[in-house]
Formats: C-alpha cells, structure tokens, sequence
C-alpha cells in the first residue's frame, strides 16, 4: 500500500530489519489490498488511483530487481513521501538512491501500454483478497497472519512485534523446514 502510513511504519519497524537478517531465508511478496474491478482500469485501491500506480511502481521494481535488499529499499524511500508518490522526481530519486534503472523500471510500468504492471497488481490485489487479507499491513509467516498493523497500532500480533521476534520465528521454521533442530 504505497500510500499507507501503516504500510510504511511496518516497512521500517519490522519488515526492512528482519529482512536485513533473513532474507535469504524468506520468499518475500508484496502483496496490496483493493478491489478487482471492471472499471477503473481493473482495481480500486484503498488510497486511490495514485496508489494503485505507486503500488504498480513497486512492484515493477520487485519484478525488475528481485533483490528484496534493492527493492525494499526503494519501496522504503517511496513511503518516506508517500504523499508525493507518483511524481516522477521523487521516483527517480528513489530509484537512483537504490541503484535501480529508472528507464527499465519505466519500462516495466509502460509495456503493453501499462497493461502488465495492472496485471502485476490484480494478480497482488487477488492474492491477498484469496488469504482473507484486509489490513495493512498484514504480515504473513507460513501462511498464517502473524502481524498487523493498523491505525497506527500493532495488533494480532501472538509471538511479539519486535523483528527479533520475527526474525527468531523465521529461523526455528527455516531449521524445521532443512531437518535441523537444536
């Protein structure tokens, strides 16, 4: 959700510093909230139109930089702003702060005439609408919500809100998952 508060304050409080331990542990997604439409060009997100294209913007940049170092950092420097995204100089800014291509990730926004980027967010729109997913930021460990955050508050949150927590659940199931135990 490129244009939520509570998106952005779980970005920097809990998803960006457990990445930065456990990212080559995790298969991270974004995924956004909204609706799937037959109108205004297939979803309505819950910001508006230009939350739909910054979610569009960032997903590109997962798509084109799959890195969840590269393109974390780049939804993070959005979200700082989140009231100016889509203008294109804070993009830019964004983009060349984390060494993304602004023209491949233009690219990615424009090809077939906007249409994959759309596609990009149905698709991430209908995956979280499939896991009952309403709230954001809602984060999911194994399938399973382990976190909220909404209106500015952490909630649901059964093992802690901390990303030590985070970090620690994601290490036991990543040992349980290779056959490892202590």
């Amino acid at each position: 959700m490129s244009k939520c508060p509570d998106a952005r304050d779980c970005l920097q409080q809990l998803i960006l510093p457990t990445m930065q331990n456990v990212s080559d542990k995790v298969d991270f997604k974004l995924s956004y909230i909204g609706s799937v439409t037959n109108n205004d060009d297939g979803v309505q997100c819950m910001h508006g139109q230009t939350e739909c294209l910054g979610n569009m913007v960032e997903l590109c940049a997962a798509s084109v930089y799959p890195d969840p170092k590269i393109y974390l950092g780049f939804t993070m420097c959005l979200s700082k702003q989140y009231s100016d995204i889509p203008q294109k100089d804070l993009l830019e800014d964004c983009a060349l702060e984390h060494g993304i291509d602004f023209d491949k990730l233009n690219h990615c926004m424009s090809q077939d005439d906007g249409a994959y980027g759309m596609g990009m967010l149905r698709d991430s729109v209908q995956r979280s609408a499939d896991a009952n997913i309403t709230k954001s930021c809602t984060v999911r460990l194994d399938n399973e919500i382990w976190c909220i955050r909404d209106n500015g508050k952490w909630t649901d949150c059964k093992a802690g809100s901390d990303p030590a927590d985070l970090v620690g659940d994601i290490n036991a199931l990543y040992q349980v998952a290779r056959g490892w135990s202590d």
